[in-house]
């Protein structure tokens, strides 16, 4: 399926309009302060136009004071629709002999500009709303489970999230990865 480009000042807008209209994700932030280091960073812009046009709905969820960075989250209430049916990483990818997905997750994140969020970047997530009450998402895989074949995926189901294993190689309709990105 193809994607709609929009152009920056579009970008800007949808941001300013998600960030007003979800001010429990960010209280305490300034969105002019925002949209000017968004504006000195068009790169970073651009991968957050490449989250939206996946369907990934971005929006600010924290600052890190030490980088004084802003850190953006995909916050669409189900897992990115144009980012499902992915399996986790292309060594899983290249281990199925039939029935391969169109891509991986990691490889995905990579080529978009982002990190898929860890464990603990998910968990954060859903104390900002319920997230995942139909799909699930790919987590960055620690080391020690990736080398055993498998991988993680988070969901909020039974007002609950839930952190699971799976083989990395598999992929589903309704699993696909949420990312982040720091500007």
């Amino acid at each position: 399926m193809a994607t709609l480009k929009i152009t920056s000042q579009e970008m800007l807008s949808t941001l300013q309009k998600r960030f007003l209209e979800n001010t429990h994700r960010h209280a305490e932030l300034d969105w002019l302060k925002i949209q000017h280091k968004l504006e000195i960073h068009p790169k970073k812009l651009a991968v957050l136009q490449k989250m939206e046009e996946t369907g990934g709905e971005p929006d600010v969820v924290d600052f890190d004071e030490k980088s004084g960075e802003y850190i953006f989250f995909d916050c669409a209430a189900e897992s990115p629709k144009e980012r499902r049916s992915f399996c986790y990483d292309r060594d899983a990818l290249e281990k199925r002999k039939e029935n391969k997905p169109k891509n991986n997750a990691l490889d995905k994140a990579a080529e978009m500009g982002i990190e898929m969020l860890s464990e603990e970047d998910y968990r954060y997530l859903q104390t900002l709303g319920n997230f995942d009450t139909k799909t699930s998402s790919w987590l960055k895989t620690p080391d020690n489970i990736r080398k055993l074949g498998g991988a993680i995926f988070g969901d909020f189901r039974y007002g609950t999230v839930f952190i699971y294993h799976n083989g990395a190689e598999s992929y589903y309709a309704a699993r696909g990865f949420r990312g982040k990105l720091k500007v």
